[in-house]
């Protein structure tokens, strides 16, 4: 029966033109077997927000999807002393800590920084956009009584596949209609980003070329940090009451200028590159909270990808590292089961053996800081003491696996011990209708 299936093409549609779904189509696309279309609501796939780091696992994946060739040296800043970031005390403006880049990591794979648009445009040129479809908002899912997955259009297009893969981001779609009970809602946070001109920054004395974090308490900081060309991103969180949902918003303009009384406590260097911020063009986004997904696939044929299948808030700053990490597993776990003649269900099943771990370690780490942080605010600390506190015992308590993860090895064996277990299977089944 198995034999039969040697030839079988699969049929996958990928939801959302961001970095993971531009990412699975350049993966998917390697595998003869597989045809793919990619749908995008937007009437065209563009990026929204500031900049976007690069970490060392997400160069590895960027050159072995040869997406690395097209990202150049004036694409991207990256300290010229190896400097990953800078923490300080937004009010005073001391520095408190500083990560440097590990010496044993070679200089072209060291945490860069580059605005959104030129990752996605990077990737873009390894996608045949002929099986792009934009303008394409999806409705609805429903799952069919042969194991495939209908997908509905606004416009009324339909399609059948046999695999679906949710790139569709934090707000996505698809597991609100798969996971009802997963229910994002707002944390009390929103951040500001803003692409300002690195000539007019350094005319103001104080703001170091690196990437800074400028802390404060609860939750308030900026980041600031160049990018490529002529670019230097501004990004400020605070905490802001929501009335209604309908004020969540992704990339929204806004008017920074409204939140400047916000940090005038901050030290004058910060206020003043906030001020030059604010006659820039600002995006707004909400920071979304809500339970934990406990597995990466949905009746095996739906398989969620980055942002759509954990909302980790950018607390890692390696989203889109996550996301190709996410379709590079999938793929190679595709080719597998197409290599032993088994179904895609099975694919998914490996899929999620393989990267749900992964992300139940990410959290352990998220509850981590939530009790540093708690406990830090029920010692009522003065401020500054407060301040240099959360950012020396968060430090304290970070890890850096995530950001020189094998996803190569890790897959290898994963499939290698797959492997193993499906010969010793077929030969118990070759066992029993010998002697049944």
């Amino acid at each position: 029966m198995n034999a039969g299936r040697r030839g079988k093409r699969v049929r996958v549609a990928i939801i959302g033109g961001g970095p993971g779904g531009l990412s699975a189509a350049i993966e998917l696309s390697r595998l003869p077997f597989v045809e793919w279309d990619l749908y995008e609501k937007k009437p065209e796939i563009s990026e929204t927000g500031g900049g976007i780091s690069l970490q060392p696992h997400t160069w590895t994946l960027l050159e072995l999807n040869n997406t690395a060739q097209h990202i150049h040296d004036g694409d991207f800043f990256r300290h010229k002393h190896g400097l990953i970031e800078q923490r300080r005390n937004a009010r005073s403006g001391e520095k408190i800590y500083e990560v440097p880049a590990p010496s044993d990591i070679p200089r072209a794979h060291q945490t860069c920084r580059l605005t959104r648009a030129k990752l996605q445009s990077a990737l873009l040129k390894n996608v045949d956009e002929s099986h792009v479809h934009v303008g394409k908002r999806l409705v609805n899912i429903e799952q069919l009584e042969n194991k495939r997955v209908r997908i509905v259009f606004e416009d009324g297009f339909t399609d059948e596949v046999d695999v679906l893969v949710a790139a569709d981001g934090i707000r996505s779609l698809i597991r609100r209609i798969r996971f009802p009970e997963y229910t994002l809602n707002y944390s009390g946070q929103c951040v500001y980003r803003t692409i300002v001109s690195k000539a007019r920054v350094a005319d103001i004395n104080g703001i170091p070329f690196a990437p800074v974090f400028w802390k404060s308490v609860s939750g308030l900081y900026v980041y600031t940090c160049p990018l490529g060309d002529d670019d230097f991103e501004v990004t400020a969180r605070i905490r802001r009451h929501k009335a209604t949902e309908d004020q969540v918003s992704w990339g929204k303009c806004f008017s920074l200028q409204d939140l400047l009384p916000e940090f005038d406590e901050f030290c004058q260097p910060v206020r003043e590159i906030l001020r030059l911020a604010a006659d820039e063009k600002t995006q707004e986004f909400v920071l979304l909270s809500g339970p934990r997904l406990h597995s990466m696939t949905d009746h095996k044929n739906i398989a969620f990808v980055g942002d759509a299948a954990h909302a980790l808030c950018g607390n890692f700053g390696a989203g889109a590292g996550f996301a190709l990490e996410d379709v590079y597993t999938l793929g190679k776990c595709l080719a597998w089961a197409h290599d032993c003649h088994r179904p895609p269900l099975e694919a998914l099943g490996l899929y999620d053996q393989i990267r749900s771990p992964h992300y139940s370690r990410l959290y352990e780490l998220l509850d981590r800081f939530a009790e540093i942080k708690s406990y830090l605010s029920s010692e009522c600390l003065p401020i500054d003491e407060e301040i240099k506190m959360r950012v020396l015992r968060i430090a304290e308590a970070s890890e850096t696996w995530m950001y020189y993860y094998d996803i190569e090895t890790v897959v290898e064996d994963e499939i290698q011990q797959a492997q193993m277990a499906f010969k010793a299977s077929s030969r118990v089944d070759s066992l029993t209708d010998i002697y049944s």
